[in-house]
């Protein structure tokens, strides 16, 4: 995988030293992976919770527009991918340059400390993100679950199951190794699929009922907002390096990686276009939330909190990693996880809406990690070597990523505060 292998006899009697934040979830850290285990760790770097968001998002900016916005998201983003496993191969054939484990190595292989701390602060921001929104879509699931009374405990029905989950998730942040919670991440994701199965199932009988009308395309406002919703959904640029050095065929890596990205493509579209055909405009920002009552319905929303609440202490590892290694000289250190669990928890009590901090999350983080850091290297790495069209091409993305970050942040700002006020 990404991390150092001793080659010493020592190393046969040693215990495998504790994941970080560039360990693939399967697979054990001596062995490589197959084409097949390599897509399953694709799969699980990038699906999450922003899939719940996308029928929101095709409701405000049109079916047709969102497909479309999805489908060019996912080739953009399997791009940028490969122009971080390009940087790093160039980097590692030159002798003076040792090797590069993760996104943060090649940041400050390639711009030194400033570019390892752009990498860090921004895989902070987008990871502690996707937690917030798990969090969200866990306290208002939970509170139209129980239908609940306006107070509890003098809380608030989502504050309350939100304030109800940090005991156990500062016990989950207490496990000092990733690789002790790789096998609720793989459980995680089958009651993931599942779910979304039941919800596309539920979405094409409504549909056959009501047959709501639809639109296909909205505005330009509309457009910035939904876009970043699809970059959030599609956020797992984080773990292509580490997933690249741990394959067998390494060779092969681009096409594996396009076939996940296709393959999620359709998933997504799937699940936003049914969801929003079924619903239309009384689609809610989270699709959970139009599903009636009944057993069925009450299984998918427990399975996705369940999916949630699991894999919230696995993105937070990469943050863990990274504030223990700024103040605590990379060692383990309790307090600094149960601070940083309380900190995410108090924030997503104040977010409002669910899909409208998708767009944020993705707007204002994830097109800095996913599109302007991985043209930025390259184009430093590869700008002597490079014609005119390479240039244009790496430069085109930086601005795309600035221009839709910018934009799509002011939009799902103006959203949130907009939403605040009813």
């Amino acid at each position: 995988m990404g991390l150092d292998k001793g080659s010493s006899s020592n190393a046969l009697r040693e215990p495998p030293p504790p994941a970080r934040e560039d360990t693939p979830l399967l697979g054990g850290p001596q062995a490589l992976s197959s084409q097949s285990k390599t897509f399953a760790n694709v799969f699980i770097a990038i699906v999450g919770a922003g899939v719940l968001g996308l029928p929101y998002s095709f409701k405000r900016t049109g079916w047709v527009m969102s497909l479309l916005m999805l489908f060019a998201v996912a080739v953009l983003t399997h791009h940028c991918m490969m122009l971080l496993v390009y940087t790093r191969r160039k980097l590692e054939s030159l002798k003076e340059f040792s090797k590069i484990a993760s996104f943060g190595d090649l940041g400050f292989t390639v711009c030194g400390p400033v570019g390892r701390f752009l990498v860090d602060i921004l895989i902070i921001l987008s990871q502690t993100g996707f937690c917030i929104g798990y969090l969200i879509f866990i306290g208002n699931t939970l509170a139209d679950l129980m239908n609940s009374n306006p107070q509890i405990l003098g809380l608030a029905p989502k504050s309350f199951y939100i304030w109800g989950c940090l005991p156990f998730q500062l016990g989950l942040s207490s496990i000092a190794s990733l690789t002790h919670l790789a096998p609720l991440s793989i459980f995680a994701d089958v009651v993931d699929l599942g779910a979304m199965g039941v919800v596309m199932f539920e979405d094409v009988l409504v549909f056959l009922k009501q047959m709501p009308a639809l639109k296909a395309f909205g505005g330009l406002s509309v457009f910035f907002y939904g876009m970043g919703v699809a970059v959030y959904s599609f956020e797992g640029i984080g773990m292509v390096l580490p997933l690249e050095s741990e394959m067998k065929d390494k060779d092969k890596f681009g096409r594996i990686l396009a076939l996940t990205m296709a393959f999620i493509s359709l998933l997504y579209g799937g699940f936003g276009a049914l969801g929003y055909l079924a619903f239309g405009e009384e689609t809610q920002d989270m699709i959970t939330a139009n599903l009636g009552a009944g057993l069925v319905s009450t299984l998918v929303k427990l399975g996705l909190c369940v999916n949630l609440f699991f894999t919230l202490p696995i993105m937070m590892n990469p943050v863990y990693e990274i504030v223990e290694r700024k103040f605590w000289d990379g060692a383990y250190c309790l307090w600094l996880r149960w601070l940083l669990v309380f900190l995410v928890s108090l924030v997503a009590l104040l977010v409002p809406n669910f899909a409208d901090f998708l767009s944020l999350v993705g707007s204002g983080v994830c097109c800095a990690l996913g599109f302007v850091l991985p043209a930025v290297f390259h184009l430093l790495v590869f700008k002597e070597e490079m014609g005119w069209k390479g240039w244009c091409l790496d430069v085109g993305i930086v601005v795309l990523g600035i221009v839709l970050g910018v934009s799509g942040t002011w939009y799902a700002l103006q959203a949130i505060l907009s939403s605040k006020m009813y």
